[in-house]
């Protein structure tokens, strides 16, 4: 410590001299628009530059989980379209070439993402003149992420499942009891499984999975896996609480579902009940 406050001792006149020198640097930059002008975009020019950087070294060295990710999404996908291949061939024994070329996927990029907030909201890089509109689902690689809720020419914002407000008709995968998905707020990662009757038996590890009821999501989209189910005296309802397929902290892409048949289902279910009051 003692020559550390030499050594500053003895060049002092040379500290001195710096620190004038950065205080007139920084009256020049703050007097005059020009120098002002230049210094900014330089700077922000040199930030931009290390926060690329930065994220080009966070990218490689995460390369190991999108990999695992890609490789566990390719297996799932294998699965799915031997699934969807099986259909297939019943729906086309049948002639139902309408159920057969139901659903049209839209791929976009994340562009806006909110998690930390009690009604979140995801904004993506896809819009009106892609053929999105209000109401279609959106999913990624691993689960449901939520619904579109309004669009311009080139974007459309989506209501997450992170939405306090927003409720998904789900069935426990194992036992087909339906019930409803809501978020409570508290941690992006888990969200509550409502509704579910005290007589069922749900089971820490049970996968839960859209319902397709609402004619938003297909059935069959994996939302999360049970994690705690407990039963109060006389409740009517368990309190289940479910681990989110998707971590929506390093959501990136995702696939907007444009059902062809959905506007037939909506309009035959408002000619039967009619417009609510």
């Amino acid at each position: 410590m003692e020559r550390l406050l030499n050594f500053i001792y003895e060049y002092r006149a040379f500290f001195i001299f710096l620190l004038l020198e950065l205080s007139c640097a920084w009256l020049v930059i703050e007097n005059n628009q020009y120098q002002s002008t230049k210094y900014f975009n330089s700077s922000n020019q040199i930030a931009a530059n290390i926060i690329g950087f930065s994220q080009g070294v966070r990218e490689y060295f995460s390369l190991r989980t999108i990999n695992e990710e890609l490789a566990a999404e390719n297996a799932n996908l294998r699965t799915q379209l031997e699934r969807k291949s099986q259909l297939r061939e019943h729906l086309i024994q049948n002639k139902d070439t309408a159920r057969i070329n139901q659903y049209e996927y839209v791929s976009a990029k994340v562009v806006g993402n909110s998690t930390s907030l009690y009604k979140n909201f995801i904004t993506i890089d896809k819009g009106a003149v892609d053929g999105v509109v209000p109401g279609m689902a959106a999913i990624s690689n691993l689960g449901a992420v939520g619904k579109v809720k309004s669009v311009s020419d080139h974007y459309a914002v989506l209501i997450s499942l992170l939405n306090v407000d927003e409720q998904t008709s789900c069935v426990i995968k194992k036992t087909n009891q339906l019930g409803s998905v809501r978020w409570d707020g508290v941690d992006m990662r888990y969200s509550t499984l409502l509704f579910i009757p005290r007589h069922a038996t749900p089971v820490i590890g049970d996968s839960v999975i859209t319902s397709g009821y609402n004619a938003v999501f297909p059935d069959g989209i994996l939302v999360g896996i049970i994690r705690e189910v407990n039963l109060k005296e006389e409740a009517p309802f368990w309190d289940i609480r479910l681990e989110l397929s998707q971590d929506f902290g390093r959501l990136s892409f995702v696939e907007i579902i444009k059902s062809r048949l959905k506007s037939e289902q909506d309009s035959l279910k408002q000619i039967t009940i009619g417009d609510p009051k």
